[in-house]
């Protein structure tokens, strides 16, 4: 399906999928967000911050967002990386993916510039976006275009619009090891089959466990 592109009210090119039955996603070139994902019946899958900044040079608080090279705050480079501060381009020359039936779908790419040279790596960072009925697939792809091996961290930090957070469940959790950054970075291990919640959480994973193949973040906030 042809891609719709056009400039926001913020000045920054904004990429619209939509597919037969009637969801759709709006997708940013800066740091490749993902701002909006409405399913058929037009209703917001994903929350957004009032207090979101869409302004260049600023992370957007809300939707899905790439963070690479790193996550969290625990090193020397930028919270959460630099991905989502910089501005992506639409990829030329994708790679070939299996093509699904009556999916939309934007292949983007970020490649490293000068301004990263403080990070030890030189890469191409390549996202496809696909939507389909009931569906919103995310395909990350990282190169290593440098003559040496570098290690890095890579989430996809997910807002999702909730009306009523206790009937959350997240299962597959337990025995994690987690930091809590509300109670000053404490270290715990999950216990419970299934997290569930009855205010603001916030933990970050402290040790990669071998099944657990991406690090995961989730806040639960009002603001």
């Amino acid at each position: 399906m042809p891609l719709n592109i056009f400039q926001d009210k913020d000045g920054l090119p904004r990429i619209i999928l939509t597919e037969p039955k009637g969801s759709s996603a709006e997708v940013l070139l800066y740091g490749g967000q993902i701002i909006s994902w409405k399913n058929h019946r037009k209703e917001e899958l994903l929350f957004m911050s009032s207090k979101a900044n869409k302004k260049q040079h600023k992370a957007i608080r809300g939707g899905i967002s790439a963070c690479l090279a790193r996550f969290g705050d625990l090193s020397s480079l930028e919270q959460h990386g630099f991905a989502r501060n910089r501005m992506w381009s639409l990829d030329r020359d994708p790679s070939p993916l299996p093509p699904l039936d009556n999916q939309s779908s934007v292949d983007l790419i970020l490649k490293s510039t000068e301004v990263d040279l403080k990070t030890p790596c030189s890469f191409e960072f390549r996202l496809r976006i696909s939507l389909n009925a009931g569906k919103l697939i995310l395909i990350p792809r990282v190169r290593n275009t440098a003559n040496k091996a570098f290690s890095f961290s890579f989430t996809l930090c997910n807002y999702l619009s909730v009306s009523d957070i206790s009937e959350v469940r997240i299962e597959g959790l337990e025995t994690l090891d987690y930091f809590d950054n509300l109670l000053n970075r404490s270290r715990f291990t999950e216990q419970a089959d299934a997290l569930t919640f009855d205010g603001e959480w916030y933990g970050i994973p402290g040790v990669r466990r071998p099944r657990l193949s991406l690090i995961w973040e989730m806040m639960i906030t009002r603001s």
